[in-house]
């Protein structure tokens, strides 16, 4: 069964699979984006952290999952904002934060490749505590060049262009459908 039957998810209709291009581990569910490079992870993670939830505490782990994803590149990394997300169809006790930053590649990895100008990430984070589970969802957006308005694109400025703009649909969409419909699945992570 994927997770698919397991979690109710509706990021977005247009997507093709992403098993073509890379083995997707039994944690994880991609989407990715029909028309361009978008991509959402869906990842099932052990929860880090101490026990508990706060700011503090939360804030600590949504930093954690950041350096696991971007890996020894995390000075490449800024992040513009981070805030408290609520979940249409979880419960209001159920923790969730969104950040949203950005990657630029490499210096000596992007030579003589297309590399992307940078990766626009959003992602959240949903702690479970009573089942040691953190569920990650981080939409990846390349921004290669003539692929998007680089005016339109000032994150400092406010400015997220049309690409993030519409990622950040996508993950309100996300925030609006998800839903478990089967807690017996955290038994088996």
């Amino acid at each position: 069964m994927s997770r698919r039957d397991e979690l109710k998810i509706s990021p977005y209709t247009d997507s093709r699979n992403p098993s073509k291009l890379r083995q997707v581990p039994d944690n994880q569910e991609v989407w990715m984006d029909q028309d361009g490079y978008t991509s959402i992870i869906f990842d099932i993670s052990e929860r880090v952290g101490p026990p508990g939830s706060g700011p503090e505490i939360d804030g600590r782990a949504l930093t954690t999952h950041l350096e696991d994803i971007v890996g020894d590149d995390i000075d490449t990394v800024k992040v513009w904002n981070s805030s408290v997300t609520h979940f249409s169809r979880l419960g209001d006790e159920i923790p969730a934060y969104t950040l949203i930053a950005t990657q630029s590649p490499n210096v000596e990895q992007s030579k003589g490749t297309s590399a992307p100008d940078f990766t626009a990430i959003i992602l959240t984070m949903v702690r479970l505590e009573k089942e040691s589970t953190d569920i990650i969802i981080t939409i990846n957006v390349p921004h290669i060049k003539g692929e998007y308005v680089e005016d339109e694109v000032d994150l400092e400025l406010g400015k997220q262009g049309v690409l993030i703009g519409d990622a950040v649909e996508y993950a309100g969409r996300i925030w609006d459908t998800f839903k478990v419909k089967d807690w017996g699945l955290f038994n088996e992570v």
